[in-house]
């Protein structure tokens, strides 16, 4: 069975899960939960410090960019052009009610934007993982 995370927003393409945790603790989490299953963190960006360099206040928004050869390449060999959302991207970002959100791209969408066929099983692997460590980092 594949676990649907709740989402918030109706923007395609786009899972929102909520988290119980701050914006930092859910990174926390969520870097600990990536390392924990051997993904390789390529990257983190802090997007409300960058903004606060240049004067710009925005809520707290955190990304982290990770992936896995393994899960990737076979897509990538299914079809090229899904190298441009690969490696995965994690939103930890902060709503203006003081919610704190996890944000991934869905996986289905990702198959349909770039006409994807023959690694349906990959597809539905990578989505059920996505799911399982934002919901372990959310605390859902």
């Amino acid at each position: 069975m594949l676990f649907i995370p709740f989402t918030a927003n109706a923007v395609e393409g786009i899972i929102d899960v909520k988290s119980q945790f701050s914006v930092a603790t859910t990174m926390s989490r969520l870097e600990r939960i990536l390392n924990e299953k051997g993904l390789t963190i390529f990257n983190t960006i802090s997007h409300s410090k960058s903004a606060a360099n240049i004067g710009v206040q925005i809520r707290d928004t955190e990304l982290i960019i990770f992936g896995n050869p393994k899960a990737g390449s076979p897509l990538m060999k299914c079809q090229q052009s899904i190298a441009l959302d690969l490696p995965q991207k994690a939103l930890i970002w902060m709503d203006e009610n003081n919610t704190v959100w996890i944000s991934y791209n869905d996986m289905s969408y990702l198959k349909s934007r770039h006409s994807v066929e023959g690694c349906d099983k990959e597809i539905l692997k990578i989505g059920s993982i996505l799911a399982s460590i934002t919901e372990a980092a959310s605390g859902q």
